[in-house]
């Protein structure tokens, strides 16, 4: 079958390898039909890495992915050839002491398709997956929102983690695609103000499109000003929640500044640093609580459940198409923020 593959830093190619076939009775094999592109997808196409997860070359990435299914093992019952479905990419034991916690995004076995050392990724034409990660989906539903319902279900899961969300003022740092799923997510939580900032101008206009409070460029206004500063300030009291999710130092920065006492921090962004710091005398003084998300928890459903029944609509996020063969392509527009770019989708 064909993949993209990683070959090097900035380097893949679309490369001819060996099909996977079924092993278990529980697993299902899916022809991909749709990957959307991810930042941590962009963090090894840049730099090989994420933290302590290393490529070992040649390596297939992506993991937002949905397709049709090809062929079950014979112990399979939720899904069929034919169906459609849409893949979590994570695969849990549920068997570790996290899982039956409840927490199988932190599974102490946990197996994430294109992760180094874990499991390969989607960007090629079929994968195998375990019977409880294929998510049947209706006709309402096309297999690029099945795509992106995986970050979508970050942010559902990002918001669930803030039950105290409703008629709260937020602050959404960072407007890529899972800064806009945490801002979906919240407008249906109920959140009362909703400020968002992004350095790329159509990204901004996502997210006034969704009717938000205020939003604004950093490199174009003092954001800590404008929000909390004297004066004519949007909210001089601070907000109650900020999203991290950017992955950038600066943004913790206005964080800690727009929080009010007693505020939360929350941080979904990926930084590419191994570390980050905060301003402690700020925190200390605010008794401010951090929280930090780990992918997501049990919600996938709800988001393809958000989805279809038309309480969502993430069409909005698609702004480029590409094919398998134009997969460089893709990366090189998605790691320079070129042209507006939201998502980046690849269809095989």
């Amino acid at each position: 079958m064909k993949a993209v593959v990683l070959t090097g830093i900035r380097q893949l190619e679309v490369r001819r390898i060996a099909e996977p076939v079924i092993k278990s009775d529980t697993e299902v094999l899916v022809k991909v039909a749709s990957v959307g592109l991810c930042g941590s997808d962009v963090h090894y196409y840049e730099t090989g890495r994420i933290g302590s997860q290393v490529v070992e070359y040649p390596f297939v990435v992506g993991h937002e992915c949905a397709g049709v299914v090809k062929e079950v093992g014979s112990a399979v019952t939720r899904v069929k050839p034919g169906d459609r479905v849409a893949v979590e990419p994570a695969i849990s034991c549920f068997e570790c002491d996290q899982c039956l916690a409840g927490r199988p995004n932190t599974c102490r076995n946990l197996k994430f398709i294109s992760c180094p050392n874990e499991a390969e990724g989607a960007l090629c034409e079929y994968i195998v997956m375990p019977e409880r990660n294929c998510y049947k989906i209706s006709d309402k539903t096309t297999v690029e929102q099945a795509s992106i319902a995986e970050p979508l279900s970050i942010g559902v899961y990002t918001v669930r983690t803030c039950p105290a969300l409703a008629d709260a003022a937020i602050g959404i740092l960072g407007a890529g695609p899972i800064g806009l799923s945490v801002l979906l997510a919240a407008k249906v939580a109920k959140a009362g103000r909703i400020y968002v900032t992004d350095k790329i101008d159509a990204r901004l206009k996502a997210a006034q499109d969704l009717g938000v409070t205020w939003a604004g460029n950093p490199d174009n206004v003092d954001i800590v000003e404008k929000i909390i500063g004297a004066g004519s300030a949007l909210e001089p009291n601070g907000l109650d929640v900020v999203f991290e999710c950017c992955g950038r130092q600066e943004a913790l920065d206005q964080a800690l500044d727009l929080l009010k006492p007693g505020g939360q921090l929350v941080i979904v962004g990926i930084p590419k640093e191994q570390r980050i710091w905060f301003d402690v005398d700020s925190f200390r003084r605010k008794e401010l609580s951090i929280r930090y998300i780990r992918r997501q928890n049990f919600c996938v459903q709800p988001a393809l459940d958000l989805l279809e029944s038309g309480a969502v609509n993430i069409d909005f996020m698609i702004t480029h198409r590409f094919g398998l063969e134009q997969a460089k392509e893709a990366f090189d527009l998605v790691s320079g923020y070129r042209d507006g770019v939201i998502k980046a989708m690849i269809s095989l």
